[in-house]
């Protein structure tokens, strides 16, 4: 599948949009605490980050690349 430059996360997340984003786990996390949240930002991008380093790197993708990021985990298209 060809990827365009809307399909490629980048980092660039203010510090004002991570602090007033709602973060959220997947019900199917597992307890011992090595997870990843999601948000919504204001600019409808999504927002992902270590739960366990929240104040650590935050991915934004355009909502298309993160339809690609779930199919390729899906389809174990990444290590």
């Amino acid at each position: 599948m060809a990827r365009s430059s809307e399909d490629v996360p980048d980092l660039s997340v203010s510090a004002d949009e991570v602090t007033s984003a709602m973060w959220r786990k997947s019900m199917r996390s597992i307890a011992n605490g090595q997870c990843v949240e999601i948000a919504q930002l204001a600019d409808g991008s999504l927002a992902m980050r270590d739960s366990t380093d929240m104040r650590g790197p935050v991915i934004r993708f355009a909502p298309p690349a993160f339809r690609v990021f779930l199919d390729d985990i899906k389809d174990q298209r990444l290590e």
